[in-house]
C-alpha cells in the first residue's frame, strides 16, 4: 500500500508551533511559517473573524505614516510569525 504524504511533509517551511496573528484586530492562531493569503483568510474565517474568502488581505506594517499596508494575493506565500497584523476588506469597499 502506498503511503500518503501528510500536510506537514508537503509544507516543509512550516513550523509545528502556533503563533498568534491579528486579522481585523481579532486574534487568530496559525502555524508559524509559510502560508498563502487564502490560507490566512481561511484560518481567520474558521476562528470566527467576520470576513469572506474574496476579501482583499493586506499586511499592516509599523506605526509610522510611511508604513503603508501591502496587499497579499490569495496565492502569494508569506512567512507568518507571531504578532503580524492583517486587514481584510470587501473588494467592493469604496471607503
Amino acid at each position: 500500500m502506498e503511503k500518503v504524504a501528510s500536510l506537514a511533509e508537503n509544507k516543509p517551511d512550516r513550523d509545528d508551533r502556533l503563533v498568534e496573528i491579528a486579522v481585523n484586530k481579532k486574534p487568530v492562531k496559525i502555524t508559524k511559517g509559510d502560508h498563502t493569503g487564502l490560507e490566512i483568510k481561511d484560518n481567520a474565517i474558521g476562528q470566527g473573524v467576520d470576513i469572506k474568502r474574496d476579501f482583499i488581505l493586506s499586511l499592516e506594517k509599523g506605526e509610522g505614516k510611511d508604513d503603508k499596508p501591502r496587499v497579499i494575493g490569495d496565492s502569494e506565500v508569506i512567512k507568518v510569525h507571531d504578532h503580524m497584523r492583517f486587514r481584510a476588506v470587501d473588494d467592493d469597499d469604496n471607503s
